[in-house]
């Protein structure tokens, strides 16, 4: 949820022409993180959770992705990336933990 609150706030820094583009794919990106954490959580069944964390985990690394895209596109703006880009590195490497525990991987 923090991570959405911020990506929001950054798309909001974008120019207007990025609003159908590159923010609108930051921010359902950013939206779809929790979703599918407490969508799959409420299934009930640890292969749907699993199925969830998986598409959040997609998720996460698509909008990786665009932060490092729109750093490198807006760099001459004061935008705080490095908050953003930081705290998805956290959530790729929580639910990497998560889903290999649920797998019963070893790490």
């Amino acid at each position: 949820m923090d991570l959405a609150e911020v990506i929001y706030k950054i798309t909001d820094q974008l120019p207007k022409s990025e609003i159908y583009g590159l923010s609108s794919q930051m921010q359902r990106a950013a939206v779809s993180i929790p979703s599918n954490i407490a969508e799959g959580a409420k299934r009930g069944h640890k292969l749907e959770y699993i199925q969830f964390l998986s598409v959040a985990n997609g998720s996460a690394v698509e909008l990786e992705t665009q932060l490092l895209l729109a750093k490198r596109l807006y760099s001459d703006r004061i935008i705080e990336f490095e908050k953003a880009i930081i705290l998805t590195d956290e959530i790729l490497k929580m639910l990497f933990s998560l889903l290999n525990y649920l797998k019963g991987n070893k790490l």
